[in-house]
């Protein structure tokens, strides 16, 4: 009996040993974050971010993680160039002072192996507020083409663009924004 307490005390050791934190290298042709708004009542209007950076550091074993995402607010493509040029100005994004937008992380919330949620803090133009994504997908795989692992997801977020002193037009433009953030990353 002591023999199989010594091996499965062994085993389990092992096994923790083999749990470790991996770092994933967002992909910027495949992590193209979009926001939402209603504009003047009419329509929902959708525009994304062409450039985006960062790393997420990942251990599924102890359900843990982190998150460092760097997106270039000067890459906003809204379709049309002279609206992108105006929602770069001081009222809104303000690009000229605060080229890029941030998300960073350090807790990640399962739901037993699932992905569900990433609690971190949002800065747009200077103004930092806690926000929480929710994950409504979540999965890592070997990648078929690139032959390494890779994980990817889709988190979406409300926000008031008014906290973030980008509020101009509001409520006719609604102050509500929803972010979406699809994003695939290549593991190091």
């Amino acid at each position: 009996m002591k023999e199989f307490v010594a091996l499965a005390v062994a085993a389990s050791l092992s096994a923790a040993a083999f749990a470790a934190s991996e770092t994933y290298v967002i992909d910027n042709k495949h992590t193209l974050p979009r926001f939402e708004y209603n504009h003047l009542g009419f329509s929902t209007q959708i525009s994304r971010f062409d450039k985006t950076s960062g790393t997420i550091i990942i251990d599924r074993v102890a359900r843990t993680g982190s998150v460092d995402v760097t997106i270039d607010a000067k890459s906003v493509n809204t379709g049309i160039p002279l609206f992108n040029e105006h929602i770069q100005g001081e009222d809104f994004f303000d690009t000229a002072k605060y080229p890029t937008i941030t998300f960073k992380s350090k807790n990640m919330k399962f739901d037993g192996d699932k992905l569900t949620g990433v609690e971190g803090e949002l800065t747009i133009k200077g103004v930092t507020k806690p926000v929480m994504l929710t994950v409504t997908s979540f999965q890592c795989k070997p990648h078929p083409m690139l032959k390494k692992d890779a994980c990817g997801a889709n988190a979406t977020t409300q926000i008031k663009r008014s906290e973030f002193n980008a509020g101009k037009f509001a409520p006719g433009v609604s102050d509500e924004v929803t972010l979406t953030i699809p994003v695939e990353a290549i593991k190091e």
